[in-house]
């Protein structure tokens, strides 16, 4: 039996008739707000974070692409979500699929979102789309540079206020005399990070400190949130 249908749109808390910046934005909050590394790994909540934050990225890999939102809208309004969004009418029309007189319940809803077949590969394409937008994220605020989204010397303070176990980081990255004033004693695993990412950079980190660094980017995200 198909998969019940999901309302995307509800998972991102925005309406039908969102722009793709909304939807972005939306996608932005929702992440990092459900993101599994927010908790420790034997919390008994990380089962449904990781459930929720993949929903989360199903949600706006259909929805972020102009072709498969319109598809998802059409089955979206067929099977009684409500209406779907308006078409740029400067957009080349592409037809709808036809309706057919098939119940939601027989609708193979598991087309939209990655259409991975297992625990793991969804986990893994969740992981790999939230890794660019993470990176933006951290360029808009000052903490990565350029295509490859290198660290700033911003980024790098932020980690070294984070624990000793990402001091390592630090060492690997910044001049002798600066490393040491940031790191102090608490040399940590000293890991070479450099012309890595801040995703991948992001990856190495502790547990705990990855928790802490999403906290604090959910704080910046939801102050710029409510400042517009």
């Amino acid at each position: 039996m198909s998969a019940p249908p999901v309302d995307y749109y509800a998972t991102l808390e925005i309406p039908s008739t969102a722009t793709q910046q909304q939807i972005r934005d939306a996608y932005k909050k929702a992440a990092l707000k459900s993101h599994p590394d927010r908790v420790p790994s034997d919390s008994p909540e990380r089962p449904g974070r990781t459930k929720k934050f993949q929903q989360i990225n199903d949600a706006y890999y259909t929805l972020s692409d102009a072709n498969r939102r319109r598809d998802y809208d059409s089955a979206r309004s067929f099977h009684g979500f409500g209406s779907s969004y308006e078409d740029d009418p400067a957009e080349e029309e592409i037809p709808r699929p036809q309706q057919s007189s098939s119940s939601s319940s027989s609708f193979p809803w598991s087309a939209f979102g990655f259409g991975t077949k297992n625990e793991a590969d969804a986990e893994h394409a969740s992981n790999e789309q939230f890794g660019s937008v993470f990176e933006e994220m951290l360029r808009d605020e000052g903490l990565a540079e350029g295509e490859q989204a290198h660290p700033t010397g911003k980024f790098w303070s932020l980690v070294g206020g984070l624990s000793g176990g990402a001091m390592g980081f630090i060492v690997a990255n910044f001049p002798g005399a600066l490393a040491g004033a940031v790191a102090g004693n608490r040399l940590g695993a000293i890991r070479d990070a450099r012309g890595k990412s801040v995703y991948a950079v992001f990856l190495q980190l502790p547990q705990a400190d990855k928790g802490r660094l999403l906290s604090e980017l959910a704080a910046k995200v939801f102050a710029h949130a409510v400042g517009s």
